[in-house]
């Protein structure tokens, strides 16, 4: 049985690599004997992450590429580079997402986020990374992978891909600069469940598989009052430790889940059951 959990000469691409779930997909993977490839539109916050790896990892189990995902000529190029260096893709994690930090400090961006003020260059970021960005990764290495017959892709949802957000959480005495989640936000994270049951079957011919994540929110350090909030939402009184999803990514991409094919597995600590 612990073989099947085994991500031995394995290798997995993480988009979004630089970003704060995505730690968890990377440690899912290295801890587990898997090889990583990291793809990110940050470059410096990328290579930090590298070099806080190798600390840990070997640098054989790592590799790094910095672009754009919603450029389709950036991605048929890195998996050019990865065919160069005479490997096959095994996993997509298509983790890639616009969540913005909304505080007092950004008065601006939270008026554009309101829904009667929504910025629509806003709307066509978001959708471009969570959706677009998805869909050409899914399209060039679900192809290789379908190639190879194959492949597993995992997507990251979210609690919100079934709920709508409650925007009280985020409110504080200011009625002027409310904090809401953006609307692109749900639209997004529905979207992904609607990308994960299409790809599902499509390539099921081909021993290539797609399941997706959904996610709670994740602790880490905010304002007391917001926690206090949230936790009365959730059964578990709680938001997830940083490293509660580890085990069950590492299911979803390992062969330990070989006839789960098309399911979204919600680890939300009940959230989407209330």
């Amino acid at each position: 049985m612990k073989n099947k959990f085994s991500l031995k000469n394995k290798n997995v691409i993480i988009t979004g690599a630089a970003g704060l779930l995505a730690l968890q997909h990377i440690y899912a993977v290295l801890e587990n004997d898997g090889n990583a490839f990291l793809i990110d539109i940050d470059k410096k916050k990328l290579n930090k992450r590298y070099k806080e790896l190798i600390k840990f990892y070997s640098k054989k189990q790592i590799n790094i590429f910095s672009g754009d995902i919603t450029s389709e000529k950036f991605i048929t190029n890195v998996n050019k580079k990865i065919k160069k260096l005479k490997k096959k893709i095994h996993v997509l994690i298509n983790n890639a997402a616009v969540d913005y930090k909304l505080d007092s400090k950004h008065l601006n961006l939270i008026k554009k986020t309101q829904l009667e003020h929504f910025d629509i260059n806003i709307w066509k970021k978001d959708l471009d990374v969570g959706l677009l960005g998805s869909l050409i990764c899914t399209k060039v290495f679900g192809a290789e992978m379908a190639k190879n017959n194959y492949g597993i892709i995992l997507n990251i949802a979210s609690d919100l891909s079934f709920i709508s957000p409650d925007n009280r959480i985020y409110n504080t005495s200011d009625k002027i600069n409310k904090i809401v989640k953006p609307v692109s936000y749900s639209v997004v994270k529905h979207g992904i469940i609607g990308l994960t049951r299409y790809t599902a079957t499509y390539w099921a011919d081909k021993n290539v598989r797609c399941n997706a994540i959904a996610p709670g929110g994740i602790f880490n350090n905010q304002p007391k009052d917001f926690l206090n909030k949230i936790s009365k939402l959730i059964p578990l009184r709680r938001l997830s430790r940083k490293n509660e999803y580890i085990s069950s990514i590492l299911y979803l991409i390992s062969d330990a889940s070989s006839y789960t094919n098309g399911t979204v597995l919600k680890v939300d600590g009940g959230r989407t059951v209330l």
